[in-house]
């Protein structure tokens, strides 16, 4: 049965073939009769009996020649007419059905197809799988792992994690002010999901950032086993490329040994004695600041200036002076176009969840690009200068600055054009987003607390005199200006969570985290914490920081520059420029918050607030 079948199946390919060879165009072949030999009988015969069924190779190969001297005739040649059976063919064209044609050409060649639907197939299978695996089975995984470690959270929901959760406790804060009764309880409008879900699953919880699992972390001990017990189990997370490209691939964003070649090149020119010689100069610009928007203006005794905005000048100037020393004139071009190239990106933050915007070609991401490309032009025409010592500045002798060594002196001799330039991208966008964070809500807190405005003007007044600017020797005696920064840091912390990543299997607090997981450490949730800051921990109180022995009960409980090997290169120029110009503003004015003020902090990649922050000067 089976070779009758078989034999069937060959006879019926056979066939086919013959009928398809028929419907194609067939090779001129020679006269019959130039063919010598045989019988009249035997040439009828010939011309009567079917052609033989050709195998599907020689369809594509050429006429065979002739016997030896016989020229084949060309398409122009006499033929022999055609047959009626070739008529009707020509007229009715092909019988062959679709079926027939897919055997016909499949049938040779069968092996090669199937294997390359196979592979096809297991491509297609391994894409899947793995796409399953890091966008389910291994959340699902991860997620009952943390549960017999007794850590739970929001599920996981596919794809999206918590980030839809997430976005929409975010969202819903965001629409209501912070209460009047308790301005500075500002925590469940800025870290809406960390306040919503500790409530629900304690201080350790597992929330989910797309597939990406992340372990919250508030208790001090285990933040310090993190930051420095055991420090070498965790790194710096990678942050999103959209954020990067405007932070810039400096020293917050490296890993390993690069991050501790240039954090060593760097750490010389943030030492305290190099950085107090900048006070004559920031007293200078804080004093052309009052004189241009509050003096100038203040025709009817007061005047209302936005701080947010005020406020960008001075780290601006005062980080392209600390940069670029003598060739300010030069550096400010530079940093003029970084403020510009900035300004996109708190848009850009709120973009991270779209996949690959920055290559969009929006209007803005054109403009974006664009100042990239001229900064960095710049950047390296000025650093290939200086490093090939033809480099002459142009511009004026801020002989302010009273000999500090410019950040580009340690710069350019070692590190290559690129790293200078990531570098200083990275100064400027941290340096500028910090300061103005902290000079704007110092500044307010002073405005709704009149009491403590008092007190830390009287301490500036016998300290400096009612016109004389603070200088380096009176920065450790401004006592409580130092308090009341830091209680602002303390409150509104200008970077309200960091992140680590775990390298390897590690145990945290009696829970094994697999490698991977990153460990967020909300700084605002530890700021605000009633266990370690007691009940007045949502008040306003410098008092707190009058003695370094009053200081949180644990340690790693204060950390608004981040804490450990990695904390701030750049946190004792921030506490001084802050010093400096708040001592100045309280020495010349007197502030108190405008009737427009809505008091509503939020966070995009810095705390700042939503409706900007309007208060009132009288000058003094």
């Amino acid at each position: 049965m089976i070779c009758s079948s078989s034999t069937g199946k060959k006879k019926l390919w056979r066939a086919n073939c013959a009928r398809l060879a028929a419907t194609l165009p067939r090779p001129l072949q020679p006269p019959r009769h130039a063919f010598p030999g045989g019988t009249a009988t035997q040439q009828a015969r010939r011309k009567c009996a079917p052609p033989p069924p050709p195998s599907a190779c020689c369809l594509f190969l050429p006429p065979r020649a002739g016997p030896p001297g016989h020229q084949v005739h060309s398409s122009s040649s006499v033929s022999s007419p055609p047959s009626p059976t070739r008529r009707r063919r020509a007229a009715t064209g092909s019988k062959l059905s679709h079926h027939q044609l897919i055997m016909f050409m499949w049938w040779p060649w069968s092996w090669q197809g199937t294997a390359l639907t196979a592979a096809a197939w297991l491509c297609l299978h391994v894409a899947v799988a793995r796409l399953m695996e890091a966008l389910w089975w291994r959340p699902r995984r991860l997620e009952r792992h943390f549960a017999r470690h007794g850590v739970r959270g929001p599920g996981y929901r596919f794809f999206f994690g918590s980030s839809l959760e997430l976005i929409r406790l975010m969202v819903d804060a965001s629409s209501r002010p912070a209460p009047p009764e308790a301005p500075h309880d500002v925590l469940p409008r800025v870290l809406a999901f960390y306040h919503h879900w500790r409530k629900l699953y304690g201080p350790m919880h597992l929330i989910w950032f797309g597939s990406t699992p992340r372990l919250v972390v508030s208790q001090p001990e285990l933040i310090r086993e993190v930051l420095l017990s055991r420090a070498e189990h965790f790194d710096r997370y990678d942050a999103h490329p959209l954020i990067r490209q405007f932070e810039g691939l400096g020293l917050s964003n490296l890993h390993g040994d690069e991050w501790a070649r240039r954090r060593k090149i760097l750490t010389p020119g943030f030492h305290t004695e190099n950085l107090t010689l900048l006070v004559p100069f920031v007293g200078d610009t804080v004093q052309r600041m009052l004189e241009d928007r509050v003096f100038s203006g203040a025709g009817a005794g007061e005047v209302e200036v936005d701080v947010a905005e005020w406020y960008q000048r001075l780290p601006q100037d005062v980080m392209t002076l600390a940069t670029f020393g003598r060739n300010y004139d030069e550096g400010s071009v530079v940093f003029r176009l970084q403020g510009e190239h900035g300004s996109y990106a708190t848009e850009a933050h709120s973009k991270v969840f779209i996949p690959g915007y920055r290559f969009i070609p929006t209007r803005k991401n054109r403009r974006v690009w664009q100042l990239d490309r001229e900064i960095k032009r710049l950047l390296g025409t000025f650093v290939n200068g200086l490093q090939s010592g033809d480099h002459r500045s142009g511009g004026r002798d801020h002989g302010r600055a009273g000999g500090m060594r410019e950040f580009m002196s340690f710069m350019a001799p070692a590190m290559s054009v690129d790293e200078i330039i990531e570098e200083s991208k990275n100064f400027f966008f941290a340096g500028k987003e910090t300061l103005t964070s902290l000079l704007t809500w110092a500044t307010v807190a002073l405005a709704m607390h009149p009491e403590w405005q008092d007190r830390a003007r009287r301490e500036v007044v016998d300290l400096c005199g009612r016109r004389s600017l603070p200088t380096r020797d009176h920065l450790p005696r401004l006592k409580t200006v130092g308090m009341i920064i830091n209680e602002t840091l303390r409150l509104y912390p200008p970077a309200v969570a960091m992140i680590r990543k775990a390298k390897h299997d590690v145990d945290l607090g009696g829970c094994t985290v697999p490698a991977g997981t990153e460990i967020m450490m909300p700084i605002m949730g530890v700021h605000h914490d009633a266990e370690v800051w007691g009940t007045d921990a949502t008040e306003f109180n410098p008092g707190r920081f009058a003695d370094d022995r009053d200081r949180p009960r644990q340690q790693m409980a204060f950390l608004p520059f981040g804490g450990g090997g990695r904390v701030c290169i750049g946190q004792n120029l921030a506490l001084i420029v802050a010093k400096v110009a708040l001592a100045l503003v309280l020495q010349r004015c007197e502030v108190r918050p405008s009737p427009a003020y809505v008091h509503a902090p939020r966070v995009l990649m810095i705390l700042n607030p939503q409706h900007g922050a309007p208060v009132i000067f009288r000058p003094l």
